[in-house]
């Protein structure tokens, strides 16, 4: 078919068309493989899942094909969802971000929360793709239970937290030619604390002070993995025993409420955030103690007890600094 002749609106509603039609035929897809499932196809032929039995028969991948099997539960689950994709007003990927999302309310919520909540994330996937969505999921208790909100947050922090540390890797190798390549994973709060530390090595001031001016500002990736070996070159080989973790200047807020045991997630100062229970353990590990500053309505500053160097406004610049505000405070380093 020509489409030459098509104009610029016409040509954009002809895909918006096309995408809808698109999620229309996805969502047709799911209601057959279920019924596929419930015939038990897979298992007649010998499949050990119906996501292996759809990859062999249709020479999707399995990553594909399972992904296929996944959309289609949550959309057995999740009626309204359901509708919207038949509608074609959701498509497959921000449906699957959307029935994730769901699918991590507490198991006790209200179902009439539950409605509630799988309609405010349909009605917002008219406005944000599947990654938008995934930010929204995960703030989605507070929009239809905000009592328990704080408490979920907690469990799924820590449950990322405990995943990530699960999950952590090192794995380096050395070609012969005078280079070590490798690969890591780690948690995001000790990636945070690496990358503030090489950044404070590549910064600009630092480079043209030790090499001269430089002709960029912006750090590039050359300039960062020589920042990664000066890091490992000059740090003290004597401290390696008493200092894990405790070499990044990364600034944690939290409420008092959670500092004395509350469930309120703790903000780091490069937009993440952390669970409650990892900010305390933090600052038992640093060794840090409160001290009040004045009237009810100033902060708490943490500051390090021994081994800090005292910075020029009199604060102690310690490895980690945690700033504990009260409700009407503005937070401060420690």
């Amino acid at each position: 078919m020509p489409l030459w002749s098509m104009g610029a609106d016409q040509a954009t509603s002809t895909l918006e068309e096309i995408l809808a039609a698109e999620a229309q035929l996805a969502e047709l897809k799911t209601r057959t493989l279920t019924q596929v499932d419930a015939l038990d196809v897979p298992k007649q032929s010998g499949a050990t899942s119906t996501g292996n039995w759809l990859a062999v028969h249709t020479n999707l991948t399995r990553t594909s094909a399972f992904r296929t099997v996944r959309v289609a539960a949550g959309l057995e689950r999740y009626d309204q969802v359901r509708e919207a994709m038949a509608e074609g007003r959701v498509h497959a990927e921000q449906v699957e971000v959307i029935v994730r999302a769901l699918d991590d309310l507490p198991d006790d919520l209200d179902p009439n929360l539950v409605e509630e909540a799988e309609g405010h994330l349909i009605t917002e996937a008219s406005r944000f793709d599947a990654v938008g969505l995934k930010k929204l999921g995960r703030r989605l208790l507070e929009v239809v239970d905000q009592d328990a909100a704080d408490a979920h947050e907690a469990k799924l922090l820590e449950k990322e937290e405990r995943d990530a540390q699960a999950a952590m890797r090192l794995t380096m190798y050395d070609d012969g030619h005078g280079k070590v390549h490798g690969r890591f994973v780690l948690d995001a709060y000790t990636g945070a604390a690496l990358r503030k530390m090489l950044l404070s090595i590549a910064a600009p001031k630092h480079q043209a002070a030790t090499q001269g001016p430089l002709g960029e500002r912006k750090p590039t990736a050359e300039r960062m993995g020589q920042a990664f070996g000066e890091l490992i070159n000059r740090y003290p080989v004597g401290r390696l025993p008493q200092a894990g973790g405790m070499n990044a200047t990364l600034v944690v807020t939290m409420t008092l409420d959670s500092l004395m045991g509350g469930l309120k997630a703790a903000q780091l100062d490069t937009g993440g955030v952390i669970s409650a229970s990892l900010a305390r353990r933090m600052a038992c590990e640093a060794g840090i103690i409160p001290a009040v500053l004045g009237g009810k309505s100033e902060s708490w500053i943490w500051a390090g007890r021994g081994g800090s160097t005292p910075a020029r406004d009199g604060s102690s610049s310690c490895s980690r600094s945690v700033a504990v505000r009260s409700t009407a405070a503005t937070p401060h380093p420690g």
